[in-house]
């Protein structure tokens, strides 16, 4: 850690402070701080306008750099019974799994980019990115999405599997297979919210449990339910 020069006189700017310390423009100290480089006191402070006095320890963090962040791709397994609002809002550091430095800017106009219902629990996909916004909400009826669907019946009869079968089109086919008794597999393209729940009712079955494995090729893997974990730059939807 780089410990920087006090300045002189009242509280100034987080990003005067550090732009007159490190001989650099104040928008450079900016993104400093923005990329949570700057420490205040010992604590990663990622707002430029917090004002900061003489007395205050200011540092540069081990492998800062000036670099504008990259927007993010959040992953996370909503619980059953959450809204993606409140799902929203339980994003934070305490909830990460994985690595990844955590932001707070990170959480600023986040997408929700493929919605869940309430009742179900899975993988749910919030995004700063332009590139996967288009490519999961606008090209989202050529995504294919995986399901593992728990009924309340014990016994899913051969008609109820091959009327959840026909609930495709020639178009965006759904293949539904057993996996026990109670519990069926889902896949296929463009199924929106609620629309597995309207297969259920028509083919005379009540769901117990509904979760989201996969999207694409990204899957749930053993990301645990009410936690989150960034996209990485090799994975691809």
């Amino acid at each position: 850690m780089t410990e920087l020069e006090h300045g002189d006189g009242d509280s100034v700017r987080l990003a005067k402070r550090v732009a007159a310390q490190l001989g650099c423009s104040r928008a450079e100290a900016e993104r400093y701080i923005a990329g949570g480089w700057v420490s205040v006191d010992g604590t990663a402070e990622e707002d430029p306008a917090t004002r900061v006095t003489p007395e205050q320890q200011v540092a540069l963090l081990p492998g800062a750099t000036a670099e504008e962040p990259l927007p993010v791709t959040i992953l996370l397994h909503k619980p059953a019974g959450v809204g993606t609002t409140a799902a929203l809002a339980a994003l934070g550091a305490e909830t990460q799994s994985g690595n990844g430095r955590f932001l707070k800017r990170h959480l600023h106009k986040l997408v929700l980019a493929t919605p869940l219902e309430t009742a179900a629990s899975g993988l749910v996909v919030f995004t700063q990115d332009w590139r996967v916004q288009r490519k999961l909400v606008e090209d989202g009826a050529r995504m294919e999405h995986e399901y593992v669907l728990e009924v309340v019946d014990e016994y899913i009869s051969e008609n109820a599997l091959a009327a959840m079968n026909a609930a495709g089109t020639p178009a965006a086919p759904i293949k539904v297979s057993r996996q026990s008794e109670t519990r069926l597999r889902i896949a296929g393209k463009g199924i929106r919210a609620g629309r597995i729940e309207v297969m259920c009712k028509q083919a005379g079955l009540a769901f117990k449990s509904l979760r989201r494995l996969r999207i694409g090729r990204v899957a749930l893997s053993s990301l645990p339910a009410g936690q989150w974990r960034y996209l990485q730059e090799f994975e691809r939807f």
